[in-house]
């Protein structure tokens, strides 16, 4: 009964995400199908030089080999010795998973899986994707933090609103609907603990949960020491990773000039990366919908961006992830994710 509780909660959180996905797209149709809005998205389009848009795919590709190069270091740090081409193929199939297959199962837990079929280390291997991950976001926040304070705090200027709203203020004037709301929730907490059944559940599963949560903590502790171990690995990953970054922001940039979408570069780093972030959140599949009217949002609200030639932008980088994610449909085709031996490593 509990894995069906818990198979009927997955299910239901991927017909939420599936939803989400349809809703914004069919509002987006809707959007772009008033006035001359269709007419103009196909003006944006035709301006864009098919070679530029190569140009930006290839650096694209190039950058998630160089992402698989910083996983093959973490693993190596953990002294899990596979191959670089085995760890750029399974994060690119990871990469597919991301972009292509409607489950709740992400490209991380799918490298994961697949790692611990290459090795003994099956914890540490596991771990090192989850620190891949934590690198990924670390800089790319550390990207829009620097951007953001050099070129717009640090000359005196602020990011300013050009459109009619504005999320903190509309925050500021529900401050007290947010506030019952938080209250509510713990007031229903606090009833549950005080129920007698409630209480003793909740008391079963924190001592599972805390005997199970010892035993990953020795381990996580002992593994976290071996990358604290090696500082000058990790400034290499997180170096690789914020070049990397770089690298495919400017492509996209130059795609957008060619575009002709008049925003400077600034405006590129701290929108990307912050969106990059936000889409992480399983909100939707693969980021659809929130990634792309995010980013269009910020570029037509705080960069004075035309509507049609945000959204072509934003599309623009979608066809890209979406390309460069074959490789790893052919990767699982092929059955190049699995070694030849199981523990690859075993000799070493």
């Amino acid at each position: 009964m509990p894995e069906l509780g818990t198979r009927k909660r997955k299910y239901v959180f991927l017909c939420l995400r599936i939803a989400v996905v349809t809703g914004g797209i069919l509002w987006a149709v809707f959007w772009i199908s008033r006035e001359q809005r269709w007419a103009n998205l196909t003006a944006v389009f035709r301006k864009m030089n098919m070679w530029i848009f190569a140009l930006t795919l290839g650096i694209f590709v190039l950058c998630q080999i160089v992402m698989g190069l910083r996983w093959w270091l973490l693993l190596r740090t953990q002294s899990i010795f596979i191959r670089l081409w085995a760890a750029v193929k399974l994060y690119f199939l990871g990469w597919f998973y991301n972009n292509f297959m409607p489950s709740s199962v992400g490209g991380d837990l799918v490298r994961a899986w697949y790692i611990t079929k290459h090795t003994h280390k099956r914890f540490e291997a596991v771990l090192s994707v989850f620190a891949d991950r934590a690198i990924g976001l670390l800089s790319t926040l550390s990207i829009a933090a620097f951007f953001y304070s050099f070129f717009f705090v640090g000359r005196g200027e602020k990011i300013r609103l050009t459109g009619n709203r504005d999320s903190l203020a509309f925050l500021t004037r529900h401050k007290s609907v947010i506030f019952y709301v938080f209250l509510t929730m713990t007031v229903v907490f606090c009833v549950l603990l005080i129920n007698r059944r409630t209480r003793a559940k909740i008391s079963k599963i924190w001592f599972s949960v805390s005997l199970r949560g010892r035993l990953v903590f020795e381990k996580l502790k002992n593994t976290i020491v071996v990358y604290c171990r090696r500082p000058l690995t990790i400034l290499m990953v997180f170096a690789l990773t914020v070049g990397s970054q770089i690298m495919v922001i400017t492509g996209f940039w130059i795609l957008g000039e060619n575009m002709g979408i008049e925003a400077g570069i600034r405006y590129y780093y701290v929108f990307f990366t912050l969106m990059w972030v936000v889409a992480a959140l399983p909100v939707s599949i693969g980021g659809v919908v929130v990634m792309e009217g995010g980013l269009a949002y910020l570029f037509v609200h705080y960069a004075g961006v035309e509507p049609e030639a945000a959204l072509a932008l934003a599309l623009c980088q979608r066809v890209v992830w979406m390309v460069a994610s074959v490789p790893g449909a052919w990767v699982h085709l092929i059955g190049a994710h699995l070694p030849k031996d199981f523990f690859v490593d075993s000799g070493k």
